[in-house]
């Protein structure tokens, strides 16, 4: 899976198609969580391309902030966001990434591309007891694959696209996704569950790409 995560065949071997449901829709007058409840964006707002940060950019190492409204600005990136994920290609994308340092995801594990889940100020509020290794990918560090340990299940608390309050719960490749990209929020990269040694050779790697391409 590259999230940050790119959609590979390669991720979707190792984990089935995790859905979106809500459990505690907030307030209670508010219609039920699905991930495609964000498509709208695609309508009202223009959209173009951001550049994606690559590891190991210091800048991916920084904290995010919690969006403070969500307003035309936030749609706005919101709309940026989801068509630079569906270009990569990828599932998922954390405004980290862009160089954007504010708490907001974008996902869409779904087989058509057409289910955009949008994660603003994101918290984990409950997790399975289970967890299992997964193989990760992430935009940010293209071509590299290796596995990483989640949760199973989790909960998230966080404001949908429109702003409103929902509770999701998740389980196997969206939850796994979710995972990836709060961590982003929280200023780290998968790789970094990797050890020292990993990490230098995907350094190298990473930077005789960089060459190759100027070349």
């Amino acid at each position: 899976m590259r999230t940050g995560y790119v959609a590979g065949q390669k991720v979707r071997r190792f984990c089935a198609h995790g859905r979106a449901r809500a459990t505690v829709p907030v307030p209670q007058s508010a219609s039920p969580a699905k991930s495609g409840e964000n498509k709208s964006v695609f309508t009202e707002v223009s959209m173009a391309l951001l550049p994606i940060l690559c590891y190991p950019d210091p800048r991916l190492n920084t904290v995010a902030k919690p969006v403070q409204a969500v307003d035309a600005r936030i749609k706005s990136l919101i709309a940026d966001m989801l068509e630079t994920m569906y270009a990569a290609p990828g599932i998922g994308l954390a405004a980290t990434q862009i160089n954007v340092h504010e708490r907001l995801i974008v996902i869409d594990v779904s087989e058509d591309h057409d289910d955009p889940l949008v994660l603003i100020n994101p918290e984990l509020v409950g997790t399975s007891t289970a967890k299992h290794l997964h193989e990760e990918g992430c935009l940010s560090v293209p071509g590299i694959y290796d596995g990483v340990e989640r949760f199973d299940e989790v909960q998230v608390r966080a404001l949908d696209g429109e702003g409103v309050s929902r509770v999701i719960s998740a389980d196997g490749l969206l939850a796994v996704c979710i995972q990836h990209e709060m961590d982003h929020l929280m200023g780290k990269v998968f790789v970094e569950y990797l050890s020292p040694l990993k990490r230098n050779r995907i350094k190298t790697k990473l930077a005789k790409a960089k060459r190759e391409e100027r070349n």
